[in-house]
């Protein structure tokens, strides 16, 4: 008798703690992806990836979750037609050959209530490596404007060009390209 309480017990909480986790859908309207590079040493410059989509999934409570974050490299947009055609083109982001950037983890980092990290893999023109980003200013809680149940925050992360295969004009053009990504994502 008591063997079947235990085990009634243990089946409960794996199916409680197997529905915990939140899942959340990222707005690609508020989550476009920013990069900055410096450039021939004399200035930096910055563009954005304006197409992005992804998954989160969130157990606060057991401090888990995962992210499935897609970015759409023809949706690229340096301010100037003929600068974003260029890191366009097979030599560089080789939009044609490689529609998409992807990162996934299973792997939150919390301090306290709040993610601060996340390690996964990145993967970008066909080459996967491991990413650690930084997770600022991370919170849950219901939208103002829109009354929607929300998890925000601003990613951060370095990686250097080359471990992809995007080497050229190394070293005028700096190796270590810094990113950002406010996120936005939404419980449904």
């Amino acid at each position: 008798m008591y063997k079947h309480i235990a085990t009634l017990l243990i089946s409960s909480t794996l199916v409680a703690s197997a529905f915990a986790a939140d899942s959340y859908t990222i707005d690609p309207g508020f989550s476009a992806a920013s990069f900055e590079i410096a450039r021939v040493g004399f200035s930096s410059q910055s563009g954005r990836f304006n197409k992005t989509s992804g998954k989160l999934t969130l157990d606060l409570a057991a401090k888990t979750g995962s992210v499935d974050f897609t970015i759409q490299t023809a949706s690229m947009d340096m301010g100037s037609a003929a600068w974003t055609s260029h890191l366009a083109d097979e030599e560089l982001f080789n939009v044609k050959k490689f529609p998409t950037m992807h990162f996934k983890s299973d792997k939150l980092i919390f301090e306290g209530d709040k993610v601060v990290a996340s390690e996964g893999q990145f993967t970008m023109r066909g080459v996967t490596k491991p990413l650690h980003l930084t997770v600022k200013n991370f919170q849950c809680g219901v939208n103002p404007m829109n009354k929607k149940q929300t998890c925000s925050g601003n990613v951060y992360a370095t990686l250097k060009r080359s471990d992809f295969g995007l080497t050229r004009y190394i070293p005028v053009v700096s190796d270590e390209v810094s990113i950002s990504v406010p996120v936005d994502a939404y419980k449904h």
